[in-house]
């Protein structure tokens, strides 16, 4: 894939991330990438679901599992608007996603090199090459405002 192609899909990440948003969500988007086509997408719903699995990286690649029939993601990219947690880039590894593809960073659950370097991790046997800083200002954007909403009690900061 072209790196002049990942703001189109970061802004398609973006767009499930206002989903999230919409829905009092933590702001998060993903999307997964095959030949240039998206086939998985997904945004948080840990809290309308009560399942703090449901991060809108694992929705993406579920999606993704679901469209080729089978759990091995080769020459797929995981495009997500925060860097991936532990357990959504052990998924991604797991799956063998190429390339994960991230706006900002996460410095209190990032696994992509903030916190820990899941992606890289060279004890594991598949191992994940890290773009981030795509559309990462916007990303940021979105995610203090919705906490600054949280801590306004949920209303709306104009």
């Amino acid at each position: 894939m072209n790196p002049e192609q990942y703001s189109d899909y970061m802004e398609l990440a973006l767009r499930e991330a206002e989903l999230a948003f919409e829905d009092d969500e933590v702001p998060v988007g993903a999307v997964v990438v095959f030949e240039g086509k998206v086939i998985g997408k997904g945004h948080n719903c840990t809290e309308g679901l009560h399942d703090a699995t449901a991060h809108a990286e694992m929705v993406a690649l579920s999606a993704a599992f679901n469209h080729f029939g089978d759990w091995r993601l080769e020459n797929c990219y995981l495009f997500s608007t925060l860097e991936p947690c532990a357990m959504c880039t052990g998924a991604a590894v797991l799956s063998r996603i190429n390339t994960i593809v991230y706006g900002a960073p996460d410095p209190k659950f990032g696994a992509c090199g903030s916190i820990f370097n899941v992606a890289e991790e060279k004890k594991l046997n598949h191992r994940i090459e890290v773009v981030s800083g795509i559309l990462a200002d916007r990303v940021a954007a979105m995610m203090q405002e919705f906490f600054r909403r949280v801590r306004n009690g949920g209303e709306k900061i104009n």
